[in-house]
């Protein structure tokens, strides 16, 4: 099996200066304390005075899945939520107020959610971010985070991929089993995330196979990677395929014919 890797493109970081944001849009609507909903290219961040209240990303499994997948909340309970509520943020203070999910434990996973999405949220984008002022979203009485907080744990979480493997590869791309480089063990968690490894799921799709964080999932198949147990598929390329040998014509044969009987003479 031959693998090709290329060079990962450099990894975006804060000037030494502290003067360039991860989103100078997102930076000035904090400063200006603006309420309303920044749509960008991998996810939604839902502003309330300047604060990040929720969001969502289509990269990261939602406060439904976080909540319900392990037993924290029955699914039947988030489905009541959900048909008399808006949206989840809307859902989960409806579930907070009826007494249905414990307070810490519901803005525990509602915290995991904003930083989970929030990462995606604030990923390289080409295309620029688009600001709705909106005065729905508002502080309420779940947890909310303030922007520089959300992008100095995004720059954070950047870093220490970078740091465990370079190659962003694996965060995307389906993903294969692989020839181990090394004896290191696998623990249960990577164990968890490598039974699930099958040449069609993502990252993301065996996070929310697991309910677990977007983000976490990340770390353990970029360590899964540096130990040479996955590899992305487009990575991987197939042994070539040789033609197959030319046919033997009528004057070939007369001429093996001559060969043979000179060797025999000899």
């Amino acid at each position: 099996m031959t693998m090709v890797r290329t060079p990962p493109p450099p990894l975006p970081v804060r000037d030494k200066a502290g003067t360039r944001a991860l989103s100078p849009m997102l930076t000035r609507l904090a400063e200006e304390r603006a309420t309303g909903v920044l749509f960008r290219e991998h996810g939604t961040l839902y502003l309330a005075e300047g604060r990040v209240v929720h969001a969502e990303s289509p990269l990261a499994p939602g406060l439904d899945v976080l909540l319900t997948a392990h037993g924290t909340l029955a699914t039947t309970a988030w489905q009541w939520a959900a048909q008399r509520s808006t949206g989840p943020l809307q859902a989960a203070e409806l579930l907070l107020e009826s007494g249905l999910l414990p307070a810490g434990a519901l803005e525990l996973c509602h915290l995991d959610a904003v930083y989970d999405a929030g990462y995606f949220a604030l990923a390289p984008s080409s295309t620029p971010g688009q600001f709705r002022y909106d005065n729905t979203p508002r502080i309420g009485p779940l947890p909310s985070v303030p922007v520089v907080a959300l992008e100095r744990e995004t720059l954070r979480r950047r870093l220490l991929l970078h740091r465990l493997w370079p190659d962003p590869a694996a965060d995307t791309a389906p993903l294969i089993r692989a020839d181990p480089t090394t004896g290191r063990p696998v623990t249960p968690r990577q164990r968890a995330v490598l039974d699930r490894v099958d040449g069609v799921r993502t990252a993301v799709v065996i996070a929310r196979n697991l309910g677990r964080q977007a983000f976490h999932t990340l770390v353990d198949v970029r360590r899964l990677a540096s130990a040479g147990h996955v590899a992305p598929e487009a990575l991987v390329f197939p042994q070539p395929v040789l033609p197959p040998p030319p046919p033997v014509t009528d004057p070939d044969i007369a001429l093996l014919k001559r060969l043979r009987d000179a060797l025999e003479a000899l």
